[in-house]
């Protein structure tokens, strides 16, 4: 592999590059903002408006660093990173990862399914419509399509964030003050507070994103030289994701924050922004929630079927057909049906299961980014390519940061 660096600067040659290579990072990165992302900023900005806005800092910081050691490896190996796990730590840590994703993996698409369910009834269809409705759509664009048309349509989706935008304009908030509490770092010992702001830190970085990011580079066909061009795409990924997130919290904290109004999840910040910015900002916002809960409910499977593939080295890939990757296409096939009908289930604990996801994610987490920095300083897989002294110390830190508050997001029940 040729992997001469190449510096980016800005010409007509370089931008058509550029959005020629565009679609990992950004997409990875927005698949964050899923129905349990919305629903954890959407309660930030409820419970206490625009205090918690300055630490978008600290998430785009940490989304940037984890993903771009991701995409470097990819882009470097040609390899998905379940496949340098199992050649580098062995089969038996690659079977108890791939376990422990499998399980939270199901959960979080259960999650990205009930959150279909609830922005559609919204617009008064129930969710025996729109789920199964969904759930064809999600199993036909995958099995169906080719790497380039579905992530044509990924990133198509990416734009659809935008309504938060709009929403948060609609609803003409005080922006000198946004612009101050962005810019001016507030804590409060307070239980409550303290949960929010490890959860919104805590749901940043998830393992699944690791895997499908450095999948889709592998798969995309990357080459080392044109490396300058997909890391713009991880800093402008984590970037664009958090903006939206910003606009959220601001939606939300110039409306609900001021009437005291309880919300535990996205639909009912989106019923709540009804009577202060009227029906269109409603729909919007509900309009978002269903944008990104069948984005996560495309990736989320898609993610789990790469990882566990590459673990046993087994034939994976968007453009392979059922007859040339069988396991691929049968465990995307099957995480959808079963997360589609848990959802449908008369009196299904959804709230139950999405804790299971979020509990069983805190745990591998801490695991699969030790191994990540294990092997993106491995010079006999990397080469000239391993992190520098600095960077190493930053990544560290971002890490060593991130399972504590991992940890402390899985203890909070007990401590706060």
């Amino acid at each position: 592999m040729e992997t001469k660096k190449r510096s980016f600067r800005i010409s007509k040659k370089n931008i058509l590059m550029f959005f020629a290579i565009m679609g990992p990072g950004i997409i990875t990165a927005n698949v964050d903002n899923d129905a349990g992302g919305i629903t954890t900023y959407s309660v930030v900005g409820a419970s206490y408006g625009l205090k918690m806005l300055w630490i978008l800092f600290i998430i785009t910081l940490s989304l940037i660093i984890t993903q771009e050691m991701c995409a470097r490896m990819g882009v470097i190996t040609g390899k998905g990173l379940s496949d340098l796990i199992r050649e580098n730590f062995g089969l038996k840590v690659t079977i108890w990862a791939m376990l422990v994703l499998l399980v939270a993996n199901l959960a979080s698409t259960v999650a990205e399914f009930a959150g279909i369910a609830a922005s559609m009834e919204i617009f008064g269809i129930y969710k025996y419509i729109s789920v199964p409705i969904a759930a064809i759509f999600i199993w036909l664009l995958v099995v169906k399509g080719t790497y380039r048309s579905v992530e044509k349509i990924f990133l198509a989706a990416c734009l659809v964030y935008l309504t938060y935008v709009v929403s948060a304009f609609m609803v003409k908030p005080q922006w000198g003050e946004v612009i101050k509490q962005t810019f001016t770092p507030s804590f409060e010992f307070s239980p409550g507070y303290i949960n929010l702001f490890i959860a919104t830190i805590g749901t940043t970085i998830t393992p699944w994103m690791q895997f499908y990011l450095q999948s889709s580079v592998r798969d995309k066909g990357i080459l080392a030289k044109d490396y300058v061009y997909e890391k713009i795409d991880v800093i402008g990924g984590a970037i664009f994701t958090d903006l939206i997130a910003f606009f959220i919290i601001v939606a939300c904290a110039a409306t609900i924050y001021k009437t005291g109004i309880k919300i535990e999840t996205a639909k009912e910040a989106a019923e709540a922004l009804r009577p202060f910015a009227g029906n269109y900002a409603e729909k919007l916002f509900a309009f978002g929630l269903f944008n990104a809960s069948v984005f996560g409910a495309v990736i989320l499977p898609l993610s789990t079927a790469y990882a566990i593939t590459e673990a046993f080295g087994w034939e994976s890939g968007v453009d392979k057909t059922f007859r040339e990757a069988p396991m691929f296409i049968g465990i995307y096939t099957a995480l959808i049906i079963l997360s589609t009908v848990m959802v449908l289930a008369p009196n299904a604990p959804l709230i139950s299961i999405m804790v299971i996801s979020q509990t069983l994610n805190g745990i591998l987490l801490p695991f699969i980014l030790i191994l990540m920095l294990s092997l993106v300083n491995n010079k006999r897989i990397m080469g000239e390519h391993t992190n520098s002294f600095i960077f190493n110390v930053i990544a560290w830190i971002t890490v060593v940061t991130i399972i504590i508050l991992t940890i402390l997001l899985l203890l909070s029940p007990f401590i706060f």
